[in-house]
C-alpha cells in the first residue's frame, strides 16, 4: 500500500494573513512590538484612538502567523520579540507621533509594555522607541526650520535695504551738487618737460699753409 502524504495545505485565510502582515512590514515607516497582558477593553481603546490619531494601527494576531511572516519579511532578529500576548503597532506616518502615545500609554497602564519594533529598516529595542518620544515632531521641527529661514532672509533684507539707502544717499547728494552749480575742479596740467639743448657740432680748424721759401 503506497504512503500517502499527510501534510496539509495551510488554509487560504491563514495565507493572506501572513501576506497581510508581511506587507505591512514591508510598508510601515515604523514597526512597534507590545505585550497588552492585563489591558482592559478600555486600555485597549484608548491605545487604538491614541495611535489612529498618530496615523498608526494596532493590530494582534496569532504570533505563529506573525512570526512567519517576519522571517518571509527577512525580520529574523524581530522573531524574539513574537512571543506570548503581542500586538504590533504600524506606523504609516511619523513615527515619533505614534511613539510618543505608546510612551504616554506606557506610562499610564502598568500592564502596557514595550518590546521593541523596526525603524529605518533595522530592529530598535524599547529604550530607542522612548527616545523617539522624546524627539520633536516633524512639523515642529519644520517649523522651526522654516522660523530660522525666515530669520535669515530678514536680516539678508535688512542688510540689502542698507546698502541700497546708502548708495541713494550718495546720488542724492551728486545731484544737488550738480543743481547748486558746483563743478569739479579742473585737473592741474604739469609742465611738460624740457627737452635738452641740442649740441652743435665741433668745428674742425684747417691746417695753417705752409710758407713757400
Amino acid at each position: 500500500m503506497m504512503a500517502t502524504d499527510t501534510k496539509r495545505e495551510p488554509r487560504p485565510e491563514k495565507v493572506e494573513t501572513v501576506s497581510d502582515i508581511k506587507e505591512r512590514l514591508e510598508s510601515s515607516r515604523a514597526v512597534f512590538v507590545t505585550e497588552y497582558r492585563g489591558l482592559s477593553v478600555a486600555d485597549q481603546q484608548r491605545l487604538r484612538r491614541a495611535l489612529r490619531d498618530a496615523s498608526a494601527e494596532y493590530k494582534i494576531y496569532k504570533m505563529t502567523l506573525a512570526r512567519r511572516a517576519a522571517s518571509e519579511a527577512g525580520f529574523e532578529d524581530l522573531l524574539d520579540m513574537l512571543s506570548g500576548p503581542t500586538g504590533i503597532a504600524f506606523v504609516a506616518d511619523d513615527p515619533v507621533m505614534a511613539a510618543k502615545a505608546m510612551k504616554d500609554i506606557a506610562g499610564a497602564v502598568e500592564a502596557f509594555v514595550l518590546k521593541g519594533g523596526i525603524l529605518a529598516g533595522g530592529i530598535v529595542d524599547a529604550a530607542q522607541i522612548k527616545e523617539l518620544a522624546d524627539v520633536d515632531p516633524r512639523d515642529v521641527q519644520l517649523a522651526k526650520m522654516a522660523g530660522l529661514l525666515i530669520a535669515s532672509l530678514q536680516n539678508m533684507a535688512g542688510v540689502m535695504n542698507s546698502m541700497l539707502g546708502g548708495f541713494a544717499s550718495m546720488m542724492d547728494q551728486l545731484a544737488d551738487k550738480k543743481q547748486s552749480g558746483e563743478a569739479p575742479a579742473p585737473a592741474v596740467e604739469e609742465p611738460a618737460a624740457e627737452e635738452p639743448a641740442a649740441e652743435e657740432p665741433a668745428v674742425e680748424e684747417e691746417p695753417a699753409a705752409e710758407e713757400e721759401p
